[in-house]
C-alpha cells in the first residue's frame, strides 16, 4: 500500500507505511486549510466592506444635517448684517404703530459679548396701557427683521381699572462688530537677528 517513491529512498515497510499515513494527513490538512483560509479572508475583507459601507451611509446621512447647519448659520449671519436702527427710535415707532405712549425711555452703556457681538439696550416705560396693544408691540419687537429681542418685561396692574398696566419692556439690540485686526505679513527686512 506504500507509495512507490518510498521504494527509492531505502525505506523498510513499516516505515513506508507511516510515510504514507504522514503525506495522507498533511494532504487532508492542506485540503482543510485551504477552504478555512480563504473563508477566513473573504470574512475580513466582508467586514471591512461592511464598515466602510456604514461610514458611507454615516457621511451621507450627515451631508443633511451639515446642510441644516450651515443654512442656520447663513440665516444668523443675513440677520447680524444688517444693524438695529437706534432703540429710542425703533421702539417709539413700533409703540405708535400698536397704539402706545412711550413715557419714558432710558438707554444703557453698550456691553461686549466676545470679540465679535456688542449689546445695546433700551428700557422703556408705558402708563395705563391695555394688554392686547402690549402683546402686539412685544410681537412687533420680536418679529422685526433686526437683531433684536424683549430683555426685560415688567407688567404691574393698576388697581381700580379694568385691562390697564404699567410696563416697563427692556430691548436689547445685538450688533456684529467687525474685527479690524489684520496680519501684516513679515517681509525680510522685518525679521529680527
Amino acid at each position: 500500500m506504500a507509495l512507490q517513491i518510498f521504494d527509492k529512498w531505502g525505506l523498510n515497510p513499516r516505515e513506508q507505511r507511516v510515510a504514507t499515513i504522514f503525506v495522507g494527513v498533511l494532504a487532508v490538512m492542506l485540503l482543510l486549510a485551504v477552504p478555512v483560509g480563504l473563508q477566513t479572508l473573504v470574512s475580513s475583507r466582508k467586514t471591512e466592506n461592511d464598515e466602510l459601507r456604514a461610514a458611507l451611509t454615516a457621511v451621507q446621512a450627515a451631508r443633511s444635517q451639515v446642510r441644516d447647519r450651515q443654512s442656520a448659520k447663513d440665516a444668523i449671519a443675513i440677520r447680524y448684517q444688517k444693524k438695529a436702527p437706534p432703540l429710542a427710535g425703533f421702539i417709539e415707532q413700533s409703540a405708535r404703530s400698536n397704539k402706545l405712549d412711550v413715557n419714558d425711555s432710558v438707554d444703557r452703556p453698550e456691553v461686549p459679548h466676545g470679540k465679535r457681538y456688542v449689546e445695546r439696550s433700551t428700557v422703556v416705560h408705558f402708563k395705563k396701557a391695555s394688554m392686547l396693544p402690549i402683546a402686539k408691540f412685544l410681537e412687533t419687537v420680536e418679529k422685526s427683521q433686526y437683531a433684536v429681542a424683549v430683555t426685560r418685561l415688567n407688567v404691574r396692574k393698576r388697581s381700580g381699572e379694568p385691562d390697564s398696566y404699567d410696563v416697563e419692556v427692556g430691548v436689547s439690540a445685538y450688533d456684529r462688530t467687525e474685527a479690524a485686526t489684520t496680519d501684516k505679513p513679515t517681509t525680510p527686512t522685518d525679521k529680527k537677528p
